[in-house]
């Protein structure tokens, strides 16, 4: 069998009508995971007592079990303990998947920001009057951003790949497409093609940005 390149030239349009849930599902994962880290990483900063340890817990948990197995948990699981979660679709399931397995990345890698910044600054903004709340609003997490923005960035683009995983719970995105016209016409290799290539385009636009944010943040620097 031949390589069909006008079958796969004609799957773009296809997949390109998809790829719309593919990014809602990324972009709302990661402003809902970096919410989350941000909360996980001040409180693993401080070790604030019994929060401390609940954050532990929930950091060791979803960065030792694979994304997979979670997706799973959250869509087929929970409902058969919690009958409130019956009612949660496959989209939702997803997102919720996504948020929380890239906020306990997320919350170490800001964590260790905010740890980069020597302790005197928040030394000299508490001897001026300012309470610890204020001195890492406006002196420590802005800094801590900075350096934090390429790793999260780079979890931003790893969530893009990851919501390929939604098709398992039956989710019409990219990956689903792919699957499904592989499935009907047998070109597999046509259809993954196509769908990688897609993907491929979406992570060196972000790369891009990724970029020129880096150079903008570090410019005063």
């Amino acid at each position: 069998m031949q390589f069909d390149l006008d079958y796969t030239l004609a799957l773009f349009p296809i997949l390109f009508r998809y790829l719309g849930t593919t990014m809602e599902m990324a972009l709302l994962g990661f402003v809902l995971a970096l919410i989350i880290a941000g909360t996980l990483a001040v409180i693993r900063t401080f070790e604030l007592p019994g929060l401390n340890a609940l954050a532990r817990l929930f950091i060791s948990f979803f960065r030792g079990t694979p994304l997979l197995v979670q997706l799973f948990l959250l869509y087929y699981g929970l409902p058969q303990i919690f009958p409130v979660f019956i009612g949660m679709n496959a989209f939702t399931a997803a997102v919720v998947g996504l948020t929380l397995h890239f906020a306990a990345y997320m919350a170490e890698s800001i964590r260790a920001a905010i740890l980069g910044i020597h302790k005197s600054q928040m030394e000299a903004a508490m001897s001026i009057g300012m309470t610890r709340g204020q001195a890492m609003k406006r002196i420590i997490l802005p800094q801590a951003a900075r350096i934090a923005t390429p790793s999260l960035m780079n979890y931003f683009i790893d969530m893009i790949k990851s919501t390929s995983l939604a098709f398992t719970l039956g989710v019409a995105e990219i990956m689903a497409t792919a699957q499904k016209e592989a499935s009907s016409s047998f070109k597999f290799f046509e259809s993954f093609i196509a769908v990688a290539l897609i993907y491929w385009a979406v992570v060196v636009f972000f790369t891009h940005l990724q970029g020129r944010l880096e150079r903008r943040l570090n410019a005063a620097y």
